[in-house]
């Protein structure tokens, strides 16, 4: 059974513990990183959503390696795609916070969640806006995402993760698979997650992924364990493998790699689980470890 989600992704007023060391502690590479592990939001990219200036040189350098460049992000693989996905670019991805893992544009791994927990999420968001709670509700299929809310705030935030999204008059009518259920809060999703879906996180995945998101996904799915497939895939050690992160659903990559960062704007949570702290993202954190990493500068 599972902790219900007030008891693992509501942080505490004090700060825990860390005894993650500052990157700068690291003697220069090349180290032997072969998997490199990074979310989005908050991480790699800027704080206007960018990828950062000198990445592309890094991700020239990783290939001519033999370096998997991963992102891993609660954001749809059209979205990842769109972004990473040029010619000469990232073939290996994690989407829908690791309901989804692709490499070499195979699927190796996919968990969905059952459509019993898809009608209960939906009726218990629209309980929730009921009673005026600012929220919209995706439902997250393998190739779409379906949203009934139209109205363009929130639509405007939804397509910031979601390019292939369709507008449909009732989500109880969606077919297929569902990778996961993403609940948008306009105002602080930590506290609607802790008071409001504590009973579906005894039995699923319910992890805060943003300030103003919220994710459902089936017990077994996670960042960790889609590394670890990635790993298996690869033959690829944890020993060889960095990760990068600064939110709560990034948490469980924390166990599947030695190399392993809180950005310094993280989650105190997630600085807790990591062996080293990286510069912020809007100080393109990621680019000056992976250059000490890789031996590139």
């Amino acid at each position: 059974m599972r902790r219900p989600i007030g008891a693992h992704a509501v942080s505490s007023s004090v700060a825990p513990t860390t005894s993650a060391q500052p990157w700068t502690t690291i003697g220069a590479g090349p180290h032997d990183v072969r998997l490199v592990v990074a979310d989005m939001d908050g991480t790699l990219l800027t704080p206007d959503g960018d990828v950062p200036e000198g990445f592309a040189e890094l991700q020239h350098a990783m290939r001519e390696h033999g370096v998997a460049f991963v992102p891993a992000s609660g954001r749809q693989l059209a979205t990842l795609r769109e972004t990473f996905g040029g010619e000469g670019g990232v073939r290996t991805y994690i989407a829908e916070n690791g309901t989804l893992v692709v490499h070499e544009d195979e699927v190796i791994a996919t968990t969905t969640v059952d459509a019993p927990t898809v009608a209960d999420v939906i009726a218990l968001v629209r309980r929730l806006v009921g009673r005026g709670i600012d929220l919209g509700l995706v439902v997250c299929g393998v190739e779409t995402a379906y949203v009934e809310r139209s109205d363009e705030a929130f639509l405007a935030e939804a397509r910031k993760y979601y390019r292939r999204l369709e507008i449909v008059e009732d989500l109880e009518t969606v077919e297929g698979g569902v990778l996961k259920l993403a609940i948008h809060d306009f105002v602080d999703a930590e506290a609607t997650a802790a008071a409001e879906f504590g009973p579906l996180g005894e039995d699923h995945q319910v992890v805060v992924s943003g300030k103003h998101w919220i994710d459902v996904m089936h017990p077994e799915a996670d960042k960790g364990r889609g590394i670890r497939a990635l790993q298996a895939a690869l033959g690829i050690e944890p020993a060889q493998t960095a990760v990068f992160g600064d939110y709560l659903n990034d948490l469980a990559m924390y166990s599947a790699a030695d190399w392993s960062f809180a950005m310094a704007n993280a989650h105190p949570d997630i600085t807790a689980a990591a062996r080293f702290v990286a510069p912020s993202n809007a100080e393109r954190g990621v680019v000056q470890v992976l250059g000490r990493l890789l031996g590139a500068r």
